[in-house]
């Protein structure tokens, strides 16, 4: 079975081939902290399991890398 590359059940996913090395945008963002940059990949990740699904992580990204996954109830 492969390994997947990326958690799922985070309420932030980044997606890699989508993530700037070294950008900080999203991370800037977070009001909790959430996000941090990996230091071997230079890219984004969720660190944290929190997240209050505010999206200006999303709404920062100039690629479209970050997706916020809200839960179907605060749809």
């Amino acid at each position: 079975m492969p390994l997947v590359p990326q958690r799922a059940d985070v309420p932030v996913t980044i997606d890699e081939s989508k993530c700037i090395d070294g950008c900080t945008l999203c991370v800037d963002m977070c009001p909790l902290d959430s996000l941090a940059i990996h230091a071997d990949s230079g890219k984004a990740y969720m660190h944290v399991d929190e997240c209050w699904y505010c999206g200006p992580c999303a709404a920062r990204c100039p690629t479209g890398a970050v997706t916020v996954n809200m839960p179907y109830l605060l749809r």
